[in-house]
């Protein structure tokens, strides 16, 4: 359902993504709103990295209780507080996602909600829901 697109022509990805991907006509589209490092308890989870894999967790937990996963994902917009966050970002990323290449966009920012928030992720993803 979700094909990744290449071109020779643009320049190559700078890190493990996708410079595009398309979903079939028949997909359901979702958009899985922006998750951040807190568990299903409301607890912060301890330190930038595990944030990181927490937003992940969250990620995952939604669309798997709809019947789709990381092959799903179309586009990844990823939202961290500092530089630090940049290759952290990209190292979860690619160990949660297991090889899906979905397309990335990420940003540096000043802060969000709670300033003990260090990382927010929000997916878009296509697929036949259950």
């Amino acid at each position: 359902m979700v094909r990744y697109l290449h071109t020779d022509t643009a320049p190559p990805p700078f890190s493990n993504y996708s410079q595009a991907t398309a979903a079939s006509a028949d997909a359901s589209i979702i958009y899985v709103s922006g998750q951040v490092g807190v568990d299903g308890n409301g607890a912060l989870a301890d330190g930038e990295e595990a944030q990181h894999e927490q937003c992940w967790r969250n990620i995952l937990a939604i669309l798997e209780a709809h019947g789709l996963g990381a092959d799903n994902i179309l586009e990844v917009h990823g939202y961290v507080t500092g530089q630090s966050g940049v290759p952290l970002f990209r190292k979860v990323r690619d160990a949660m996602l297991g090889g899906a290449k979905p397309a990335s966009t990420l940003l540096i920012i000043s802060g969000l909600a709670d300033p003990a928030w260090q990382v927010e992720i929000s997916v878009v993803a296509a697929g036949e829901l259950s």
